[in-house]
């Protein structure tokens, strides 16, 4: 049973940093899609950056691009989620998820393991 669980949410000012970090376990094989989600409230949950761990490939949504860098330690099975130049926008709980099949994707109905959140808040 994959089990992933998120640390490193809090607050911040704007133009800050934070680091989120995922811990993950139970995965069957090496190369597995990961994706870090985010959902403010009243909104949809919306796609970060997604992550293979194999290739360690990244792909991110425009909204935070040159600005988060997803990154994972192997030894670990920890992907982290490296957040500079915080804006007020970027308040949101954030999600660590994982895919059980393979092909990129942005679409959380596709994503099968979540952890439980960590909160980030911006004060402008």
């Amino acid at each position: 049973q994959v089990q992933l669980v998120e640390s490193g949410g809090g607050s911040v000012q704007t133009g800050g940093s934070l680091r989120l970090s995922c811990a993950a376990s139970g995965f069957s094989r090496n190369n597995n899609l990961m994706a870090w989600f985010r959902q403010a409230p009243g909104k949809e949950r919306e796609g970060v950056a997604t992550f293979y761990t194999g290739s360690q490939t990244t792909l991110y949504a425009e909204a935070v691009q040159g600005r988060f860098t997803v990154s994972q330690d192997k030894a670990s099975n920890t992907m982290y989620l490296q957040m500079n130049n915080l804006k007020p926008d970027d308040s949101s709980m954030y999600y660590c998820a994982a895919r059980a099949s393979i092909g990129w994707s942005f679409d959380p109905s596709d994503f099968t393991y979540w952890g439980q959140g960590t909160q980030v808040t911006v004060s402008s």
